[in-house]
Order: C-alpha cells, then structure tokens, then sequence
C-alpha cells in the first residue's frame, strides 16, 4: 500500500542513532538510484522499517504529467504509458513516493488488474494500476522480503530487469514503465532470500542493537520525545533534515563529473575476482557506488578508500557460495587485494574537500552527526522501541523414568555407557562436524494439499498446469478462456448478438484451476543417543540431516528440529523457514545417553498439534533418522509403537531414515515406518545419485501399506 500524507510527521532520518552503514547505504542510493537500492538485514527491533520510511522525506521531489496514474516525466513521458498519449499536460511536482509491498499481497494488486469481462465484449483495456505503477520513479519497499512468495518475486525480479512491468491476460496485454529504488528488510531467523533476487539488491548491510547502555538510553529517549509530540520532535530536527536534504542535492549535481579512473577500475576488478563473486553486477554495482561516495564527500575523482567502503556494502551478500554461509567479507583479503592492485599515480589528495569539518562518506557530516550529515541533540527521544527480550524457552517433554538393562552391543562394538539428558553427565559426547552434503531425492506428501507456493508436494496454486475450470470464487483469477466461450456461446442468440464480438455476462467467466507444487512443514526428529555415536556414524547422520535442509530450503519448506537422547526430547528448532538456524543447531548437537525414541515421536506429535492450528493449510512432513532402537523408560519399545500408532493415525506423512549399520541389521527401523504407515530408506537410498535406490516416495509406500 501506499504511504499516505497524514498530520502526524515521520520520524527524522537525521534522529536515527547509530546505524552508520545503514544510513550510509540508504545516502548512497539517494544521490545515485542506480546503484540499485538496498537489502537490510538484521534482528527485530532496530529501526530498520523506521530509517527506510523516513529516506523518502529526503528524496527530491519529481516532475510529472498531471493525471497521469503512471507517474511519466513531462520531459520523456513514456510513449507506452496506458494513459498516453499526453500531449502537452499540465506539469506537477509532487514528493518522491514510497510504496509498501505487503508479503501476502496478490499478484494483481503487486501488477495491476486487468478488467477481462470487458475486454472480451467491448474491447477495452480496462486497466487498474498495481504497486508497480506507484512506485516508478520512487521507492518500493518490501518488509520482511524474504517472506514474499515465490510468484511474487519473479514479479519483483523481472520488473527490476527490465524496468518495465507487463500484465497478460489471455493475450490481452498491458505494459507500463517500472523503475523504482527497490528497499528490503528482513529477519535472518526467519529465512534466506532466493540467489536471484538476493542479486538484485546493489548494497547490504548489517544491523543489530547497540550494546552501549548510553546509546540505547538515547535510542529510548528519543522515541518517547517523539511519541509524546511528533510535531514538536520533528520541528526540532528540521534544519537538520534541511542540511542533509542540500547534501544529497549537492551530491547528485557533482556525480557526472564524478571520475572513475583505470587504477579504480582495476582494484574494483581484482577485488570482485579475488572474492568469486558470480557474474558482473558486482562489478557495476561497485562501481557506481564508490563513484556515489566520491559525489556524498565532495570529491571529482575516485580513491581506494571509496572503493574499500563500496566493497565492504555491495559483495557480503553476493559471496555466498551456499545457503548456509553466513554473509561478511574477509576485511584482511579486501586490503590486501586493493593494496596489491593499488595505483601509484596521484589519487586526486588536492581535490577540495566539501563543506563542514570532515566531508568523507564515513565520518561527521556539516554538523558533526556521522555519514547522513544529521547532527543531533542529546535530549530528544529515538527511532523505535528497545529490542525485545529474548525468546522464551519453550517447554520441553517431561523427563521419564529410566531404569533400564543396557543393551548388548552388535558384535565388535564396544559398549556405549549411558549418560543422563542433556545436562554433560557420563557418556555425552562433544559434537562432531557433519559430512559432505548430497542432493537427495524428493519426499512427497500423498495427496492433493492447498497450502503455500513451494516445490516439494502437488497441491492446487495459482500458478501452475491447467486441470479444469470453475466459476470464479470472488474477485475472478486466471481465465480458462475456452471455458468462458463455451459457457457463453450457447446464450448468444438469445442476448441479441448482431456483431462479430461475443456477448459475454459475468456469469459467463470461468477461471483456471491449477496444479503446482506447495511448501510443506518437514518436521526432523533426529537420534542423539549413544547408539548412534557408539557407531562413528553421527557424522554420516548429520551430513544426510544437512543435506535435507538444503533440499527444504531449495523447495521453500519450513522446517523444525527435535532432538532425542538420555531420558527426553529436546526441541531444537522451533518450526521456521530459516534452514540456516536448523544447520547452526544441527552442528552443535551433542550425543550420548539412552535412546528415548517415544519421547520423540509424543514431542513431534505436540509439535505439529500446535502447527496445525497455526497454519491448518501446511502439510507436515515427518522425518525420523534413527536406527530404530528404543531404550529409555518402561517398555521403551511398546511406548515408541504407540506414540508411531498415534501419529498414523492423524495422517501424518512420515519418512524413517535408516541409519543402522554393521554386518547385522536388526531392522528396527523398518518396523517404526511400518506403525508410522510411512516409508524407510537407507541413508544410501537417500541419495538422489544412487542408482541401486529405488524411486520412492511417501505415496508409494503408503499404496503398498
């Protein structure tokens, strides 16, 4: 949605405390949009949203044609504009425009909606303009970006490439220009972008909470001054913003004459090699940025450090070789780099310095208040409430009684000794690393779900094959053209048609219905036990574990984490869709202890109770790696056997991953599939490349069942 004009005034960006590389790289894209806008990434409760919204008060005002809905410059307009041709309009000036793009936005209100009744019968592009269309020419800005559905982001994507949107139905088509600075927020907890889109956003930058009492005092004191007097507060900052305001349009006047010479060319080269960034808008993205940190410090000519700065907010996010590298960037290998390509020409020392005591992109600005050139005033109250607390644990299941014989080890092993839960007693072992990674094979729900885009399991989508027609179920979607007509056609000599165009009625309209493939919640309940680590297997286990974090990452699941061993269940991994936070916890599981394998399975079923009523459309996906032994408590087995019986019997898809190993197998895993009425596979016939794996699926083995 739009931001609207209301009587209270935004938060001052010049109030903001702290956060130099945040208002720095928003500063950046104001005096040069193409460098391409910016992706904030940090924890809840650090003024990420409060800092974005308030840039667009700085951004200069822009010329359009009045009441055209596609915001075109009188001096271009644009020769495709819907609205079009303008002729000679009057000319208006109006704010730079920040427009907010909703995660769970649909996509006609993301493109626009394209009256389809009309344009059968009277053959009028009768268009309402999207998201798209409001923020060309200003800022469009995504909260929780990596939130945004798949469809929409290829939206996203394919207006950013082209600067341009289309919208096409049934080949009635709509084109209108799309150029906006794309701005987005996010948690990390809650999941990585896609590669794609990641790419698109030229700079990102980390932010967190400060940890300096005296700072977050000032963060508190500030926002409360401007709770109580929004008016007030903003008044007091005003020549502040003024300030800041006359820097950014000094920069955008000094940019073309701006010089980016050889010697920087070659250390922006060197640098984007030396880290194996893919592809070349890296390059160009740090081109232009140390070119737009030249213009905010007053210079005609780039230096090193400019390109050391550019570096340091446009390569973080594109080093990342897998999802589970955290971004950043080797400082030590960046200044060795542009040290080893450095020039040894004169870098341009005598060029004037701008205006104020210092003039660089990372010091005080005209009046001393760090790169935004915001001065501030000590009493006055912050950007956005304190951070939260941290998350309350939740609660784990009740330890049991757990006298028990130990087992007999397999032949050749030795015995595990048993150890207490989780509390470093006897037997425990320290966390061993996982194994390479593989490409598994694909895990399916049975059954035909609705839950969210993804890739993993069939279920009914917008987006997708063609597999009937249906009326439309509200505001219509995707038109099933052929059964429209056939719908219609038998009306027409009845409703008068003359004319070669149909008579088509509202009730006429049929849309699609579609079949793609959804996300699912995949669930991992993961042995710990020491019969598990007695086997040097633990290792093979957590690389298998990995490996099917990648493939829910890759097919847009959530993804939980329980762990089993000692005497309870410990649930590891809240269910989330940061497949990053699974392989952190994963990495740092310890093992040892009884095998309470019915502690697991009541903790998953507890677990995906309470999913279930959070979210009833996403289908869970139950995955147990164990060898199937069970001995913690009283009649482990026939506790294990009940609480399986328990999950079977609310349908619950489930996939038991074999780990046992040795010359004799027990086939206990087997067994628990057979009572979950899931499927086993070896950690062998996990791997998408075996070829003595069968293709399995949890469908099939359920139809065998």
């Amino acid at each position: 949605m739009t931001t609207a004009h209301n009587t209270t005034p935004q938060y001052p960006f010049t109030a903001v405390v702290g956060m130099d590389d945040l208002r720095l790289a928003l500063l950046l894209n104001a005096v040069s949009p193409a460098v391409g806008g910016v992706l904030v990434r940090g924890e809840k409760g650090t003024a990420k949203s409060t800092a974005v919204r308030a840039l667009s008060a700085l951004m200069p005002a822009v010329d359009v044609i009045g009441g055209c809905r596609f915001a075109c410059a009188p001096a271009a307009p644009d020769p495709g504009c819907p609205d079009g041709p303008h002729g000679t309009g009057a000319v208006e000036e109006r704010p730079t425009r920040m427009v907010e793009l909703p995660v769970g936005a649909s996509e006609d209100r993301l493109v626009g909606a394209l009256d389809i009744e009309r344009a059968l019968s009277e053959g009028v592009k009768a268009f309402e303009p999207g998201l798209l269309a409001d923020a060309h020419r200003g800022i469009l800005y995504v909260d929780e970006v990596n939130l945004l559905h798949d469809h929409l982001v290829d939206l996203l994507l394919d207006a950013a490439a082209m600067g341009a949107s289309y919208v096409e139905r049934e080949g009635v088509s709509v084109r209108h220009a799309a150029r906006f600075l794309l701005v987005g927020t996010m948690n990390p907890e809650e999941g990585e972008l896609r590669p794609q889109l990641l790419d698109r956003f030229g700079l990102t930058v980390e932010v967190a909470a400060s940890r300096e009492p005296e700072q977050r005092v000032e963060v508190v004191r500030r926002r409360l001054a401007y709770d109580a007097d929004p008016a007030g507060f903003a008044a007091r900052w005003a020549a502040e913003e003024d300030a800041l305001r006359g820097r950014i349009a000094a920069a955008r006047e000094l940019l073309p004459r701006v010089t980016l010479g050889d010697a920087a060319l070659r250390q922006i080269a060197a640098t984007c090699a030396a880290f194996e960034v893919d592809g070349m808008r890296a390059d160009i993205v740090m081109a232009r940025t140390a070119t737009a940190l030249a213009a905010w410090a007053g210079r005609t000519e780039v230096r090193e450090e400019d390109v050391r700065q550019a570096a340091l907010l446009a390569l973080p996010h594109r080093r990342r070789r897998n999802p589970f590298d955290a971004p950043g960037l080797d400082e030590d290998k960046l200044d060795q780099t542009l040290e080893e390509f450095g020039a040894d020409e004169d870098t341009g020392d005598d060029d004037p310095e701008p205006d104020g005591p210092d003039g660089g992109p990372g010091g005080e600005g005209p009046d001393g208040g760090g790169p935004d050139g915001g001065g501030q005033p000590p009493q006055e109250g912050g950007p956005e409430e304190s951070p939260l607390p941290p998350e309350a644990e939740l609660p784990h299941q009740q330890d049991r009684e757990a006298p028990q014989t130990p087992q007999a080890p397999e032949q050749g092993e030795r015995p595990e000794p048993e150890s207490a839960p989780q509390g470093g007693a006897a037997g425990e072992k320290a966390a061993v690393g996982a194994g390479e990674p593989f490409r598994t094979r694909r895990l399916d729900v049975p059954g035909l779900g609705e839950g969210a885009d993804g890739r993993r399991s069939r279920a009914r989508t917008a987006h997708g094959r063609t597999t009937g027609a249906r009326r439309p179920q509200g505001a219509l979607g995707k038109l099933h053209l052929s059964a429209t007509v056939q719908a219609a056609a038998p009306h027409q000599r009845a409703r008068g048609r003359s004319g070669q165009g149909l008579v088509v009625r509202r009730d006429d309209l049929r849309e699609a219905v579609r079949e793609g493939r959804e996300g699912n919640l995949v669930l991992f309940v993961v042995d710990a036990s020491g019969s598990m680590a007695a086997r040097k297997r633990m290792s093979a286990v957590k690389g298998a574990v990995l490996s099917l974090l990648l493939d829910a990452y890759q097919r847009r699941d959530k993804i939980g984490l329980i762990t089993f061993r000692g005497t309870g269940a410990e649930l590891a991994l809240p269910p989330t869709s940061s497949v990053e936070a699974g392989a952190a916890r994963l990495e740092q599981l310890p093992t040892g202890g009884r095998t309470p394998l019915s502690e697991g399975l009541l903790r998953a079923h507890e677990v995906l109770r309470v999913e279930r009523m959070r979210d009833a459309s996403r289908r869970p996906l139950l995955v147990v790696v164990t060898d199937g032994r069970a001995t913690g408590g009283p009649e482990p087995v026939v506790r294990a056997n009940r609480a399986a019986r328990l999950l079977a019997g609310e349908g619950t898809a489930s996939v038991v991953v074999d780990c046992e190993a040795g010359p004799v197998r027990l086939g206990l895993a087997g067994e628990l599939a057979r009572e979950l009425q899931g499927t086993a596979i070896t950690l062998d016939e996990l791997r998408a490349d075996s070829v003595s794996a069968l293709v399995r699926t949890v469908q099939g083995n359920r139809k065998a069942a």
